[in-house]
């Protein structure tokens, strides 16, 4: 019996497989707001038969966003704009996730077919930068952020509590806290970006503050029945990855104390000097390690887009879900394809009556 195709239960989330889709910019909004892009796009991934879909990373404030094409929730008119996305990703079967973020230095951006670099200072388009300290990212996001002052620290964590409201009105089952990437919560936490002298930085227990102090508070409005889950570079490949990682799966346990329930591994990608060993399913034995030290569940992406390498991830205890996400980009019904693979009883049955109906007859 496959690995990949048994339920998968968290808090009172029920998955009906272990796929799910993570976040993926489509850099199609216009100023924050969701429109038919994104609900044909939501809608037809969801019907390919994957568990769990989670909306891509969306700005918790307009300054926030990555760039000016990306999803926000800093308002309830944009919150209530995901309503039809929510009830199409349901309709099919997947259940509704989003990541909600801040992306501190790397904001103001062009989207990535576009230069992928920051915005010029002479273009209307862009706005200022926010991080923990004034240190640009470098290469082509070279902008000075601002140091962010205390009231800017506590503004940004009531921005991603009302975000959180936000989700839960319309109708998310399932957050994600985006603190991976380079972005704000995990410039926090990195050395790379980190330089202040308050309680906001130095040691690893000030460096993990912000992010801790964000949890707790959205742990409190989000509801205790649903999934609340975290997104966090558990190290960045920059030579002192055993230190790093673990001094990340030490914050791992303090999140799940403070009310997570999954993490999602990834890499930190706080400076662009590093090594990074791209390969299938290469960090499937860091996410062993992050589960087993932290005893938590965990969920990852980046390079398990083939059936076997998924199932064989589940099945070898490396990840609780498989995070599946330029897989389905390239076919929507990816799922269907694995559950074929893999010796799925009517695995046409992935898919909606529509579909299935017709693959099972003929």
């Amino acid at each position: 019996m496959s690995a990949l195709f048994q339920p998968f239960k968290l808090k009172d989330v029920s998955l009906r497989n272990r796929i799910a889709v993570p976040p993926m910019c489509q850099y199609m909004a216009v100023e924050g707001k969701v429109n038919d892009w994104h609900l044909s796009h939501y809608a037809s991934i969801a019907r390919g038969g994957a568990g769990l879909v989670i909306v891509e990373a969306t700005a918790v404030s307009p300054e926030g966003r990555i760039t000016p094409g990306c999803t926000g929730i800093w308002s309830d008119a944009l919150g209530q704009a995901f309503v039809p996305v929510v009830q199409a990703i349901k309709a099919a079967g997947a259940v509704p996730g989003i990541q909600i973020g801040h992306a501190g230095r790397k904001a103001s951006a062009n989207r990535p077919w576009e230069g992928d670099d920051h915005i010029a200072a002479d273009d209307a388009r862009g706005w200022d930068t926010l991080s923990p300290s004034a240190i640009a990212y470098g290469r082509g996001l070279p902008k000075v952020p601002k140091a962010m002052s205390l009231d800017d620290i506590a503004r940004v964590r009531q921005d991603f509590v009302n975000a959180a409201v936000r989700a839960r009105e319309a109708g998310f089952e399932w957050l994600e806290l985006h603190f991976a990437h380079g972005y704000l919560g995990q410039s926090f936490f990195s050395a790379h970006a980190n330089q202040r002298d308050d309680l906001y930085g130095g040691s690893v227990e000030n460096r993990a503050r912000f992010l801790l102090e964000t949890l707790r508070a959205v742990r409190e409005v989000w509801p205790e029945h649903l999934a609340l889950t975290v997104r966090f570079g558990v190290l960045e490949y920059d030579g002192r990855d055993e230190e790093t990682l673990m001094e990340s799966i030490g914050v791992v346990r303090q999140f799940k104390d403070s009310g997570m329930d999954m993490i999602s591994v990834t890499i930190g990608f706080t400076i662009p000097e590093v090594q990074i060993p791209w390969g299938p399913a290469f960090l499937g034995p860091i996410a062993k390690r992050v589960r087993e030290e932290a005893a938590v569940p965990v969920s990852s992406a980046w390079g398990f887009g083939t059936p076997a390498l998924a199932e064989q991830a589940v099945k070898d205890g490396q990840l609780d879900l498989v995070m599946v996400g330029r897989s389905h980009l390239v076919n929507p019904h990816w799922t269907y394809q694995a559950a074929k693979e893999l010796g799925v009883e009517r695995p046409s049955w992935t898919l909606p009556a529509p579909y299935a109906h017709w693959l099972e007859r003929y």
